[in-house]
């Protein structure tokens, strides 16, 4: 089984909060519905392109829509 991505993304509340199906949403940026769930709940990072265009799509930051922990890895020191 896949391990989850770190980083976490605000793309379902984005999305609802502009009244946007996620039919509606993936046809607009061109991936099917099951890929836009699988980012939404974190399973699939998308491609950088895919990224910028979901953030373009809903009018916000790319770093508004996806966050990623700021904390070291395991064993890392900063």
């Amino acid at each position: 089984m896949a391990k989850p991505t770190r980083i976490t993304n605000s793309i379902r509340a984005t999305r609802e909060a502009a009244g946007m199906t996620q039919a509606e949403a993936a046809r607009q940026v061109g991936v099917t519905r099951q890929t836009l769930i699988a980012i939404e709940q974190s399973k699939y990072s998308p491609s950088l392109e895919l990224a910028f265009q979901l953030a373009r799509l809903f009018g916000v930051a790319i770093d508004d829509l996806f966050q990623y922990p700021t904390d070291a890895p395991d064993g890392a020191t900063a």
